[in-house]
């Protein structure tokens, strides 16, 4: 790691009462902190001279105590800091971490209270959290609320999805702030308090002010701290963070010292700016994996989108009654004969990864307790230690080994969290004695402990927790229904992906529209890779009968520019397998994309509109480029200048001419062309469309 540090310092003995602040090293953002009348802190940010975050109020709200005001300035410490860290996986092999950081002492005397506000300013954003020291008085908190603000300049356009305490699965609205309202009194899935106030919308969020600046807010570093929401004050173009309380209205149970989460604006007035910022990721604490050499980027298939595609299929093993109430000897019942995750099934998966070089087999539907999903009134709802009696676990062991394949396990707790955590020594344990080292792991349905949500305190442990014992048996996660990410995965890089956003499974139900993952890398993804499940290439439900009018809001083409615009070091090639082989040479891409990646440049982006980026394979001198666009056709402009010196081969996979994600989604035709780096390709893209290039020296 290179480590250039300058630390200037100044501790007073005297309260300093001026404003305090810092900028960014290029001097384009600037920080600002104060205290109000009352001794109230308050912050705020400029971008190139124009105020982006007007004064705005700080602070903690506990039962026990309020960091809130009557504070004076006890002392200041700036330090500067440049340094570089290698990711064990990413977008790019080093990321440089290059602030300014302001810390803000301050002390109150009655009652008596000390905080510190740390904040650090990049050239891409700012971050800060609140820091609390052990203190003369009460060192245990009840918190209740969090006051931080942000007083908006102006009636930007906002990006965003509803507030929800339970889920993230909804499809991004495009409105100004003051329309917000408005907009989110469509949605019938918030808990009765948000949705009579329809006022709550979760991070990431994006904006754009009218003089085109792009912020970014979010979170990094949530650990032993509930989710936030944005509460929105449409009127006065204001947010104020809202935590996620428990269902007995508690925010969080805090202990001294204590480190809240950082909060985060990834600033630019450069759409590809906001993509290529690792300024979450900067803020999370390095790898606490000693050794990572047995983390290893892959892709997979899995029995998993037959349970989609139809009725006939599914995840139970049995439609026996006597299943219902639960069952000890699963043996003495009858087979559905529908349950795709048995040995004859899960063996041609692996024929299949095998002969296409692909890294694993997912298996949904494998052990006991599918048949019951009553999951909130029991205390036990799978047992994950137990297959079916159809799901020949050592001879499926063994015949992965010998085909070179990897299982990966499901691990689907119907939400029970709680009971998850009993299981999870003897489920890792499991995992490893049959040699698996990665899982998949679930959360559907209602949270127990019955007194939590998806997003509160508890379950941000839970999730944290699990990923820290995971690397102790060297078990690699990818979890999904958990709370959003926030960087979390540099600090366990075994973390390799989450769901947290509405997936590729939606397809199914209704579809995704074009726009749908032309705002996620904009948004979700700037908390970590998503486990979107790209690679569809039969697109219309309806092909797998009658009473399907499902229809993805993607060309074929467009599937194979996802595995670059929608980066992750976990990457599902989603379809069946049966559908692949009618379409051999253009799962070609799939087997060739890589998953891990030494650079990375965007060359075009506009949120919910296009992107356009180029990628470095981090095991050779490859490079890939992936091009999507919403519903309106465009044509990409990809300028070649980041390739080095030389004559290049490039392979491109493209919408045909009369392509249409709609009309006609599988329309497309691969072509072979020669590119230098003063190549400026002009790459037409069908509405809903995509390209995808591979470019290899000649």
């Amino acid at each position: 790691m290179k480590n250039f540090l300058l630390t200037l310092s100044f501790l007073s003995g005297i309260a300093a009462q001026a404003a305090v602040g810092v900028s960014s090293p290029s001097g384009d953002i600037s920080l600002t902190f104060d205290l109000e009348q009352g001794g109230a802190p308050v912050y705020s940010i400029d971008y190139k001279g124009k105020t982006i975050v007007a004064p705005s109020r700080m602070g903690l709200m506990a039962d026990e105590t309020a960091f809130t005001d009557g504070f004076t300035i006890a002392g200041v410490d700036t330090v500067t800091v440049d340094r570089t860290w290698q990711p064990v996986w990413g977008e790019y092999s080093d990321v440089r971490d290059h602030f300014r950081e302001l810390a803000v002492k301050l002390k109150a005397e009655n009652p008596s209270k000390e905080m510190t506000v740390r904040f650090r300013v990049f050239d891409d954003g700012v971050g800060f959290r609140y820091e609390l020291p052990v203190q003369d008085g009460p060192n245990y908190l009840t918190l209740r609320d969090e006051l931080t603000e942000y007083n908006l300049t102006a009636d930007n356009k906002a990006y965003y999805i509803p507030g929800d305490y339970d889920t993230d699965e909804y499809l991004w609205s495009e409105t100004a702030i003051s329309e917000i309202p408005e907009a989110l009194a469509k949605y019938h899935k918030h808990t009765e308090a948000q949705r009579a106030e329809g006022k709550n919308i979760q991070t990431p969020m994006l904006m754009k002010t009218p003089d085109s600046v792009y912020v970014n807010i979010h979170e990094a570093a949530l650990a032993g701290y509930p989710a936030m929401l944005l509460d929105v004050d449409a009127e006065n173009h204001k947010l104020k963070t809202h935590l996620v309380p428990d269902r007995l209205g508690v925010s969080a149970y805090l202990q001294m010292p204590f480190n809240t989460p950082w909060r985060t604006f990834i600033i630019s007035d450069d759409a590809r700016d906001i993509l290529a910022s690792q300024l979450i990721m900067n803020l999370n604490e390095p790898s606490k994996i000693e050794d990572t050499s047995w983390i290893k980027p892959m892709k997979f298939v899995g029995v998993w989108w037959e349970m989609f595609t139809g009725n006939v299929k599914t995840w139970a093993y049995s439609d026996d009654p006597l299943a219902k109430p639960g069952v000890t000897d699963y043996s003495k019942l009858p087979s559905n004969g529908r349950h795709p995750a048995n040995t004859e099934n899960v063996k041609r998966y692996i024929d299949f990864a095998a002969a296409h070089g692909i890294d694993g087999v997912l298996v949904e539907g494998w052990n006991e307790g599918w048949e019951d999903w009553a999951s909130y009134r029991k205390n036990r709802q799978f047992l994950f230690d137990k297959p079916y009696p159809d799901f020949d676990l050592p001879q499926l062991r063994d015949y992965a080994k010998e085909k070179g394949v990897k299982l990966i396990m499901h691990h689907e707790t119907a939400a029970n969290a709680a009971d998850y955590d009993f299981q999870l020594d003897r489920a890792f344990k499991f995992m490893k004695d049959n040699n698996y080292d990665a899982v998949k792991t679930g959360y559907v349905g209602a949270i127990i402990p019955r007194s939590e949500h998806h997003t509160s305190q508890w379950m941000v442990d839970h999730v944290n927790r699990v990923a820290e014992r995971a690397a102790e048996y060297q078990i690699m996660i990818d979890s999904h229904e958990a709370p959003r990410p926030t960087g979390m995965c540099r600090t366990y890089p075994n973390w390799l992906a989450q769901e947290s956003a509405r997936g590729g499974e939606f397809e199914s139900m209704g579809g995704n529209p074009p726009s749908h993952t032309c705002i996620l890398p904009f948004t979700r993804l700037k908390g970590g890779p998503m486990d979107y499940t790209p690679g569809l290439f039969e697109t219309r439900m309806s092909y797998y009968g009658e009473g399907k009018d499902s229809q993805a809001g993607t060309t074929l083409a467009r599937q194979l520019a996802l595995y670059l615009t929608m980066p992750s070091p976990i990457q599902m090639a989603c379809d069946l397998p049966e559908n692949y082989d009618r379409f051999p040479d253009a799962f070609k891409f799939i087997e060739d994309v890589p998953v891990d990646w030494a650079d990375s440049r965007y060359l075009e982006a506009e949120p919910n509109r296009y992107i356009t980026v180029a990628r470095r394979d981090k095991n050779s001198e490859d490079w890939y480029v992936g091009a999507i666009t919403d519903h309106n056709g465009r044509t990409a402009t990809i300028d070649f200048s980041f390739l080095p010196e030389g004559n290049y081969e490039a392979t491109i996979y493209e919408d045909a001419p009369d392509a249409h994600w709609k009309e006609n989604p599988q329309a497309y035709r691969i072509r072979t062309v020669t590119v230098t780096p003063h190549t400026v390709l002009s790459q037409p893209l069908a509405p809903g469309g995509g390209t995808a290039i591979r470019i290899v020296r000649k």
